[in-house]
């Protein structure tokens, strides 16, 4: 469960009730926010990247390997037009070159079973990018 409440000025919390961590949001700069953290939306692009390189870590858990210190950077386009929605997420994924090139084809595949990536809509345009 997931607490969340506005702390005005366009500002909210959220509290992972479970650990008690908390997370805060602010509108973009672009939307009457300051951009002083997180938006909205930039918490979708988060969940895709760290349940993109999660499910990668659990697939490697579960052969028996180690995927080392893979990263994922998101880059989310917002549409110019009305209504206001993501239009496109790209994800660079960068992994250890220490990986097989067996490896990095479980890697590749599993990242399709990413629940955050199976469960946006499908207008929104998701690019995965190996590096």
């Amino acid at each position: 469960m997931i607490e969340c409440s506005y702390t005005g000025q366009l500002h909210c919390n959220a509290t992972h009730v479970l650990s008690g961590t908390q997370l805060h949001t602010d509108a973009p700069t672009d939307h009457d926010g300051l951009g002083q953290s997180f938006s909205p939306t930039d918490l979708i692009a988060t969940a895709l990247g760290t349940c993109v390189l999660t499910i990668m870590g659990i697939a490697a858990k579960r052969q028996g390997w180690e995927i080392g210190e893979a990263n994922a950077v998101v880059e989310k386009t917002m549409t110019s037009k009305a209504p206001r929605q993501i239009q496109n997420l790209k994800v660079v994924i960068s992994l250890p070159m220490s990986l097989t090139d067996a490896q990095r084809r479980v890697l590749k595949h599993v990242v399709n079973d990413c629940p955050v990536k199976r469960n946006l809509d499908p207008s929104i345009t998701i690019d995965l990018v190996w590096s």
